[in-house]
């Protein structure tokens, strides 16, 4: 049978997670993705992924397009496509910050700029906070369907960030664990850095990994995931944006590539290393 999307409401997705039905879909209102084809024992999330901006904020908006995707994390669901279970953001952190708590989902200003010409209504403000809320729904009722299957789950929370901006050496791979149980799970993120370290990139591009040095990890998915659900460890995964151009938009499709060809191999691996430890 050929594999299909669905577009399905948030009921049926998560009635699909409850039981264990193989889907992939897009929400109703179009904001995520959700693919499942094997309930494995582990969950790649690209909550950052996203560029679309509803149309009714567009005038509105202070922020070009280029500026929005330059702060977006662009790709990041490409390199995790080829895992089981797959969720991804698909409005821009412009709309709603998926990586915030409500209260702060919803940006007034941008790194250092202001974002709206005149207040965001009432009504926009809400029709942004209901699908933030339709997406914890579901990230809720997957994390929960794993731990309960598995007794533990593992979550690879993707995001890059753009190295140029910085005035010091940057890593290419960034850890951000100080809101994980590092008494439990440290040693795992150890290892999963070292295992980011040996990647072969193109273009001569050197795969230092670090842990805490330009992010800590201090996002709300993670968050989020770890405080309602304690046996499922997230491994807030950042990437320098070397896989494109960050000041001219352009990607690099070869590198993109072969990130994800290498995660295809390493997350299976990262994931049998916390079976076995954690």
């Amino acid at each position: 049978m050929k594999w299909k999307m669905h577009r399905l409401s948030i009921a049926n997705i998560i009635s699909n997670i409850k039981s264990e039905v193989p889907f992939e879909a897009v929400s109703e209102d179009y904001s995520f993705t959700l693919k499942v084809t094997d309930y494995a024992p582990y969950i790649c999330a690209a909550v950052h992924d996203g560029h679309q901006f509803r149309k009714s904020l567009w005038e509105n908006c202070l922020h070009t397009e280029y500026e929005r995707w330059y702060e977006e994390d662009p790709c990041t669901k490409q390199m995790v496509q080829s895992h089981p279970i797959v969720l991804a953001g698909c409005d821009s952190r412009f709309e709603y910050d998926l990586n915030r708590a409500p209260e702060t989902a919803i940006y007034t200003d941008a790194w250092g700029k202001q974002l709206w010409k005149n207040p965001l209504p009432e009504e926009e403000k809400i029709q942004s906070l209901r699908k933030h809320a339709s997406f914890y729904k579901v990230v809720d009722a997957l994390v929960d369907q794993i731990e309960s299957k598995y007794g533990k789950a593992i979550v690879f929370d993707m995001h890059s960030y753009n190295w140029k901006r910085w005035d010091r050496p940057v890593p290419v791979w960034n850890l951000g664990t100080a809101n994980i149980n590092n008494e439990r799970f440290g040693a795992l993120a150890s290892i999963w850095s070292r295992k980011l370290a040996g990647m072969m990139l193109p273009n001569g591009i050197v795969p230092v990994s670090k842990i805490n040095d330009t992010f800590q990890g201090n996002g709300y998915f993670l968050k989020h995931i770890s405080k309602a659900f304690s046996d499922t460890l997230v491994l807030a995964t950042e990437i320098s944006k070397i896989y494109c151009d960050e000041y001219s938009g352009i990607v690099y499709p070869e590198v993109v590539r072969a990130v994800e060809t290498q995660l295809k191999e390493l997350i299976p691996l990262q994931v049998k290393e916390f079976q076995q430890t954690a």
